[in-house]
C-alpha cells in the first residue's frame, strides 16, 4: 500500500493540510515547517498522486506530441526534449505519428483523442491554414515545423531562412561556388522545405552569385535513399556542383554516401552542409556540418505555451517565439583548423 499524506502528516506531527500545502509548493509555509515535512516525504518516500491533482482540476494530465516521422531521429530527438520538458510540469506525454498524411494530421488537429488529453504540440506537413480555421476543438495546440500559418495558433519554429543562408554562407566561405540544393519539394510554395530553399537563394545573390535553379534538386522524401538518389542526379552532370546544402540531415549523409561510392572525396571535391543536428552526424566516416536547432528551447517553449493557456492565461494574439539554432562546423565543409566548432546565431 502505498505511502499517504496522513502518513506524512503523522511522521511530521502536523496536519495533513501542511502537508498539502508542502507538496503543492504554497508560499505561506515557513522555510522551518517546509524543511520539517520534506524530510518525512523522503523518509517514507511519499510521492505525489499527480492523477488525481490534475483531475481535481478537469484535466487528464497528458499532453500530446504529433509528428511526422517516426524513423526521422530529429523527431525522436524532439520527442525526448518534450517529454522532459512536460516532466517538469507533471504531465505526460502521449507520442502520435501522422506518417504526414493529411487525413491523419486532420484527425489529430481536429480532437479524436480529446477524451485523454488536455493539449497537442503538432508538426503538420500538409495541413493548411484553412484547415486550422476550421478546427472546433477547444483543447489548446501549438504548431512546431518550418510550415508557415495565418491561424490563431500559437506556432514555435527557428528562423528557417536565416537558418539557411547562415549554411550557404559558410559554404561561400570555404571558396564554393556551384551550391546545389538538395531537398526541395513540387507542388505548392508553403510545402516544408521552401523557407530554407529561400535563404538558398537569397544568401547566394548577397553574395554576388546567381542562383542555379538547376541546381535544386527535388526529392520524393526527406531520407537518406532520397539525398543518396538526389545526388546521383548532380554527379550524373558534366558542370557538377562543388558544394551541396540539404534540407536535412538525413538528405546530406546520403548524398555524402553517393559522394564517397563515386570517388570523390568530402570536402576537398564536394562540401556538404545539413540541417537538424541529429546525432548520427556526428557520428558519420566524415562528421557532417549541420544547423543545429536548440531542440530543448523548441520543447520547453511548446510545453510551457500549453500549460500557460490551460491555466487560463490569455494572450491577445498568437506569438511565433524563435528558438535559436548553431552552425556546428565539421569534417564535411573543412577539415582545418576550424571543425569542429560551432556559432550561435
Amino acid at each position: 500500500m502505498g505511502v499517504s499524506l496522513k502518513d506524512v502528516a503523522q511522521r511530521a506531527g502536523v496536519s495533513i493540510k501542511t502537508v498539502s500545502n508542502v507538496v503543492n509548493n504554497y508560499q505561506h509555509v515557513t522555510p522551518a515547517m517546509r524543511a520539517k515535512v520534506q524530510k518525512a516525504i523522503d523518509e517514507l518516500g511519499y510521492r505525489p498522486n499527480l492523477t488525481a491533482r490534475h483531475l481535481r482540476k478537469g484535466r487528464t494530465g497528458i499532453i500530446a506530441l504529433a509528428v511526422p516521422e517516426f524513423g526521422n531521429p530529429y523527431f525522436a530527438e524532439l520527442a525526448g526534449a518534450v517529454i522532459d520538458a512536460a516532466a517538469r510540469h507533471d504531465y505526460t506525454v502521449l507520442v502520435d505519428h501522422t506518417a504526414g498524411l493529411r487525413e491523419k494530421e486532420l484527425l489529430v488537429s481536429q480532437g479524436f483523442r480529446s477524451h485523454v488529453i488536455d493539449g497537442l504540440i503538432l508538426s503538420p506537413i500538409h495541413l493548411e491554414t484553412e484547415d486550422l480555421m476550421a478546427r472546433t476543438e477547444t483543447a489548446p495546440l501549438v504548431l512546431l515545423g518550418e510550415r508557415e500559418y495565418e491561424a490563431p495558433y500559437e506556432h514555435i519554429a527557428i528562423d528557417n531562412v536565416g537558418a539557411a543562408r547562415a549554411a550557404v554562407r559558410h559554404l561561400v566561405a570555404q571558396g564554393n561556388r556551384r551550391i546545389a540544393f538538395l531537398g526541395s519539394r513540387t507542388g505548392q510554395e508553403r510545402q516544408p522545405a521552401h523557407l530554407r530553399l529561400r535563404g538558398w537563394r537569397e544568401e547566394l545573390a548577397a553574395a554576388g552569385i546567381t542562383p542555379d535553379e538547376s541546381l535544386v534538386v527535388v526529392t520524393d522524401g526527406y531520407g537518406r535513399e532520397d539525398g543518396a538518389a538526389g545526388m546521383a542526379q548532380l554527379l550524373d552532370r558534366e558542370d557538377r556542383p562543388d558544394a551541396v546544402f540539404a534540407y536535412n540531415d538525413l538528405i546530406a549523409i546520403g548524398a555524402m554516401r553517393t559522394v564517397t561510392e563515386r570517388g570523390l572525396r568530402i570536402p576537398d571535391d564536394i562540401a556538404v552542409v545539413g540541417f537538424d543536428d541529429i546525432e548520427e552526424s556526428r557520428y558519420t566516416t566524415t562528421t557532417l556540418t549541420t544547423i543545429a536547432p536548440d531542440k530543448e528551447a523548441i520543447a520547453r517553449l511548446a510545453v510551457d505555451s500549453l500549460v500557460e493557456q490551460l491555466s487560463g492565461e490569455p494572450f491577445a494574439e498568437p506569438r511565433r517565439p524563435r528558438p535559436g539554432y548553431r552552425l556546428v562546423v565539421r569534417e564535411s565543409t573543412t577539415s582545418g583548423p576550424d571543425s569542429g566548432h560551432t556559432e550561435d546565431l
